[in-house]
């Protein structure tokens, strides 16, 4: 059953995301959402750190897939690995395959923003691009390369998220019968601040996009999930603590610029959500009341889609209204027909493509 909690939290997560990339092209300060608020525009203290969603998918993606483990086989060490590995297959590849398919059709037909770049002034093949894609080291080419291929490189946290699935039900037969997983999460949660510390401030961006600045994420969620399996009491006070965590993401969230502060910033936000998600575990059959709330829940659903296929649509905005030469009145109206459009397109593929090959896919695979 579907916590429809954290499907809000999702929503929310992907709502970041998007304002983030597209005040990026389409930057905002110039329009009525610049308003100075203590030497920043609020269009900036809104977009600039929507790496954080990303963490927060991150956390929510540990915490999903160890708690499926632990309901589907009752522990870690009796994971099933070709139903593991079938059901990620059907969840992330139809999808994957769907957007460096559209990508590579766009970019044929010479549309800038699909066509392999040069940002460090070193040519990287569209053949090597689309194999770090489907290999998943989307990150590493970017750390290394710069943002070669302007919509395939959200793949960078797809590929974080790929090496986890990968290993993930390997270490489980390996450590999970006894305290070993548990170990080697907690040494990841430890390395990765001093990691991003390492890779404090650096253009290639390997504090935000590198494995190990990234799994703390996951190993918080997957903790997560291992201590709500066997948290038998309650939670007093409930309503209060989502309250307080939810403030400290937000003022940690407009503190500062992500890069400033992410040797500790990002871990401590993985903290902050994984405390929101014990919590949501409290009331799992919880439905969605207000019209808010169910937009985010639906919004949330289609959130996978919607972070791979944006940059579609943003990209093909950038065809036709270059960003130097757009006016402040024409972001203003290409804000909303840019959300619109991504949640159309969302909409469309999850509903007439990748839910029905997702369940062609386990049931082909998958036997009871």
């Amino acid at each position: 059953m579907r916590n429809y909690k954290i499907d809000i939290l999702r929503g929310v997560s992907i709502l970041l995301v998007l304002i983030h990339h597209f005040n990026i092209p389409y930057k905002l300060h110039d329009t009525v959402l610049g308003i100075p608020i203590g030497g920043e525009s609020l269009s900036t203290l809104i977009a600039r750190n929507g790496n954080y969603g990303v963490t927060i998918f991150f956390v929510i993606s540990g915490f999903l897939i160890t708690q499926h483990t632990l309901q589907r086989s009752g522990s870690l060490a009796q994971i099933k690995l070709k139903d593991f590995y079938i059901r990620r297959i059907a969840r992330i590849m139809p999808c994957l395959v769907l957007l460096v398919a559209m990508v590579s059709v766009l970019g044929s037909l010479g549309l800038q923003p699909f066509i392999n770049q040069s940002p460090n002034g070193v040519e990287v093949s569209y053949a090597v691009t689309v194999l770090s894609a489907l290999s998943f080291w989307m990150n590493l080419l970017i750390i290394e390369y710069g943002w070669v291929n302007y919509a395939l490189g959200v793949l960078w946290s797809l590929s974080v998220e790929e090496v986890f699935y990968l290993a993930f039900p390997v270490l489980c037969l390996g450590l999970g019968r006894g305290k070993g997983f548990i170990v080697l999460l907690l040494a990841v949660i430890a390395y990765a601040p001093y990691f991003r510390a390492l890779h404090f401030g650096e253009e290639s961006g390997a504090y935000l996009y590198h494995y190990f600045s990234s799994f703390d994420g996951i190993a918080i969620g997957c903790l997560t999930a291992m201590y709500a399996q066997y948290f038998k009491g309650t939670i007093y006070n409930q309503k209060m603590i989502v309250a307080v965590t939810a403030f400290l993401m937000t003022a940690l969230y407009f503190y500062a610029p992500i890069k400033e502060v992410s040797t500790w910033g990002i871990s401590v936000f993985a903290l902050l959500t994984a405390l929101l998600i014990f919590c949501f575990t409290q009331e799992p059959k919880a439905k969605p009341v207000s019209h808010t709330a169910r937009s985010l829940v639906w919004i949330g659903q289609r959130s996978y889609e919607m972070y791979l296929f944006h940059l579609i649509i943003l990209g093909l905005m950038k065809v036709v209204y270059f960003p130097k030469d757009t006016l402040a009145a024409e972001k203003l109206m290409l804000l909303p027909v840019y959300f619109i459009a991504v949640f159309i397109l969302s909409w469309a593929i999850e509903k007439y493509y990748s839910t029905p090959l997702n369940l062609k896919i386990r049931q082909f695979g998958i036997r009871s």
